[in-house]
């Protein structure tokens, strides 16, 4: 394996750690609230609403790892199968650090209009993904009819 694609597997491998650190905060927020008998499990059957702000806030980062970053691990992969560039390594990594600080604002400041913009930061920086590797594919697909 190439530094590369290396550096693509550290990236993924940070954007999962991510998930899980904040799947391990809702837990350490939750687990209390129901253990001590704040919030009823039938309550929170089927919503989250009787959740207090704190952990929807949490909950809702958690769930955004679920979103965005699924196309980064398609095009990661994909980059990875076709022996990662510079370019693709560096975007790879823009976005994951669009990731940690989106996630960092939607658990503390909440700050909706900041948390949109570095959202939208990580999108176009995705986009940018997918374009390096469509060229790449058509690049490819051109040489192999040639």
């Amino acid at each position: 394996m190439t530094l590369n694609g290396l550096l693509i597997l550290l990236a993924l491998w940070l954007q999962g750690a991510l998930a899980m650190a904040l799947l391990w905060r809702m837990g350490s927020i939750r687990l209390p609230l129901v253990m001590g008998g704040k919030i009823p499990m039938g309550a929170i059957a089927l919503s989250r609403d009787p959740w207090p702000e704190r952990e929807k806030q949490v909950s809702n980062a958690f769930d955004n790892q679920f979103q965005l970053p699924i196309l980064l691990a398609i095009a990661g992969f994909a980059a990875l199968y076709l022996g990662p560039t510079l370019a693709e390594v560096v975007l790879v990594w823009v976005f994951v650090v669009t990731r940690f600080v989106h996630a960092g604002i939607h658990i503390t400041t909440n700050h909706v209009v900041h948390r949109f913009a570095v959202y939208t930061a990580g999108f176009a920086v995705l986009i940018a993904i997918w374009l390096e590797l469509l060229v790449r594919l058509v690049l490819a697909a051109i040489h192999l009819g040639a």
